[in-house]
């Protein structure tokens, strides 16, 4: 697209690079944002032929605005590199397409070598969710987060991921804009706006009608159908969280991080009355595995960070939502922590798994050793990315974490007939 011709949206469907069927396709779409100087800073990516994604070199508008105080050659490595467009498969309408693998990630700091996209792209996955920290904005100024963003869309190992599959995203604190954020946050509704746009979400989503980013899409045919739901555990949530005050010996003995404790509260709340009511209606329609992306751990609530658990009427509501609209199929998936583990609580409708895994780009071994009664197996302290695979076939689940290089260092396989309401 030149710059400053009229905004356009392209739907046409790209083959799937799945080995074993050449002839499926997937139907997604890519939007041109207006170029007016926020939204022009995501130029669209649109193909020269219709044999797969294709990522043209041009000129991104954001750089433009780049401090003065940048080296020289970052600026016009950036300038020729462009800004690989997200492709995101259209709406919340459904697709036929049938799910295979899924791979996810968090907590990717924009300023570190991010080589993980490598082996992510090994993988061959059928869709990638990017699930919180994609980048670590962390600021009250717009034109700071959008450059930040840019810094993303370098990286060629993202623009790599680009060519490969659609991505799906939602997000944590940092690229929300604040460490350990909620409502408070001054610059929310520019920072979803922001979010949207670099994602490539369409024009018409039902995302771009509502607060906050959640939004969900449902892919394959009834006996392979996947849906996946994006929670938003940011924009909505109450604020302040109940800090902890035990001294940092105590920690210590407890083998606690310690941050926070949870909250007696019952006014408060993580998802807001709106996605609240979103959720229960996506829960009741038809799906046989359903893949729920929360930033912050659901399962796991002892260590004293951020989780689910620090709100427990809301962690209670959300098991008890699965059980009343007998959602079968659910396994939650979640960043933040900076290392991989799985959890699985056995007091719900049925086991629910909340596969953790997060630290693309960076990690923490102290963490990794924190409390955790919940934990299935060990915990992986290394860079790390998750992948599920779906053997439908057999009906059975496949939870893997993945390290830097590809190997698989945490494994839980899951059969669909135990994921489901008694």
């Amino acid at each position: 697209m030149i710059l400053g011709a009229s905004p356009e949206a392209f739907v046409w469907r790209v083959p799937s690079r799945r080995r074993h069927d050449h002839k499926k396709t997937m139907l997604c779409r890519f939007h041109t944002p207006t170029n007016n100087g926020n939204d022009g800073a995501f130029p669209s990516k649109k193909p020269k032929q219709a044999s797969g994604y294709q990522t043209p070199s041009r000129i991104n508008p954001i750089m433009l605005n780049i401090k003065k105080s940048m080296n020289l050659v970052a600026i016009v490595m950036a300038l020729q590199i462009g800004s690989a467009h997200t492709p995101v498969c259209a709406g919340e309408a459904a697709s036929t397409t049938v799910l295979n693998t899924v791979a996810f990630g968090a907590c990717a700091a924009q300023t570190k070598p991010q080589t993980i996209w490598d082996a992510i792209v090994a993988t061959d996955p059928d869709l990638f969710l990017f699930i919180g920290d994609n980048i670590y904005g962390d600021t009250e100024d717009p034109s700071v987060l959008k450059r930040k963003y840019a810094q993303l869309a370098a990286k060629p190992g993202y623009q790599n991921l680009l060519k490969t599959c659609p991505l799906l995203s939602t997000w944590d604190d940092h690229d929300y804009g604040k460490n350990d954020g909620g409502e408070e946050y001054v610059m929310r509704e520019e920072s979803a706006e922001i979010f949207l746009d670099f994602f490539n979400v369409p024009q018409d989503s039902p995302r771009r009608s509502r607060a906050g980013i959640y939004g969900a899409q449902t892919f394959g045919e009834a006996g392979k159908r996947v849906q996946v739901i994006l929670l938003d555990t940011r924009y909505f949530r109450s604020s302040p969280m109940v800090k902890n005050t035990i001294s940092k010996q105590e920690k210590r003995k407890n083998n606690l991080v310690g941050w926070y404790v949870p909250t007696t509260n019952t006014d408060t709340t993580i998802l807001g009355a709106e996605q609240w009511a979103w959720l229960e209606k996506q829960l009741e329609e038809d799906a046989d595995v359903r893949i729920i992306a929360s930033s912050i751990q659901v399962v796991s609530q002892e260590k004293g960070m951020e989780c689910w658990g620090n709100f427990p009427h809301e962690r209670k509501r959300l098991f008890d939502l699965i059980q009343t609209t007998k959602a079968n199929g659910v396994v939650f998936i979640s960043g933040d922590v900076h290392f991989s583990e799985i959890s699985v609580d056995t007091t719900g409708p049925y086991p629910l798994y909340d596969f953790t895994s997060s630290g693309m780009t960076h990690s923490g071994k102290a963490w990794s050793r924190a409390v955790n009664s919940l934990r299935v197996g060990n915990a992986y302290s290394g860079l790390n990315f998750g992948l599920i695979s779906m053997d439908w076939a057999n009906q059975s689940l496949t939870l893997e974490s993945k390290s830097a290089e590809g190997e698989t260092v945490i494994k839980n396989d899951l059969l669909l007939s135990d994921l489901m309401v008694k």
